[in-house]
């Protein structure tokens, strides 16, 4: 079963009229952390492409991206999108809700704002918009103006992010201590420990991609 599939079945125990918000609501134990990583995703970020004023094309576009919609899943994917998109709840209502589920700084929070991160760049710009909704999501989540700057600097296109930025180190930091905070990101990010920890298969690839960011980083930092 895929994990639309999934999502479909858990959409499908609330009654017609019930926004997909409540989702969160019908289950004292939170679901399955892949189901629930996927619902939040798509709900931050359908709230999240409204952010500019419209919906973009290549913004639902990365969700077959980053989730690798098959053929198949598309017509569930688009309904949860739009169930999304359309729901009256607020996206900082979402993003508390996230939160609580999973817990202070949970990896998953990490996750999900890298993912949110990745389908606001997809038109190939970072609107200011897009990046006051994303770090207000990031403060619910608990992830601190460092780290945001850290994600910001690994997506937000048109300019080389500053290695210091995206290893979260000051550049007056000892070598040691920047190559303590590389260290620590390549365990944090690499694939194994986050396959170890059930996190979705499409978000250990993006994982993949940022691995090889930290560590560009971490060469221009040592060898600069």
């Amino acid at each position: 079963m895929s994990i639309w599939s999934r999502i479909t079945d858990a959409l499908s125990e609330l009654r017609a009229w019930e926004p997909l918000s409540a989702v969160f609501e019908h289950r004292s134990v939170p679901p399955e952390k892949t189901v629930a990583f996927t619902i939040a995703a798509i709900a931050l970020g359908a709230k999240m492409a409204k952010a500019d004023g419209r919906v973009k094309r290549s913004q639902v576009s990365a969700f077959r991206e980053v989730f690798h919609i098959g053929a198949e899943d598309a017509p569930r994917a688009a309904r949860v999108f739009d169930m999304a998109r359309t729901d009256v709840a607020g996206f900082e209502e979402y993003a508390d809700r996230v939160a609580r589920m999973f817990g202070p700084r949970d990896p998953v929070l990490f996750d999900l704002l890298e993912g949110l991160f990745h389908i606001a760049v997809a038109d190939g710009t970072y609107d200011p918009a897009e990046d006051r909704f994303l770090a207000r999501v990031a403060g619910i989540f608990g992830i601190s103006d460092l780290e945001f700057a850290r994600m910001r600097a690994l997506f937000a296109p048109g300019s080389e992010p500053d290695p210091h930025d995206t290893l979260g180190v000051s550049p007056e930091a000892s070598r040691e201590e920047k190559r303590a905070a590389w260290r620590r990101l390549v365990r944090e990010t690499h694939p194994d420990r986050l396959m170890a920890r059930g996190v979705p298969e499409e978000a250990v690839k993006m994982a993949e991609k940022r691995l090889i960011a930290i560590n560009r980083a971490w060469e221009r930092v040592d060898g600069g």
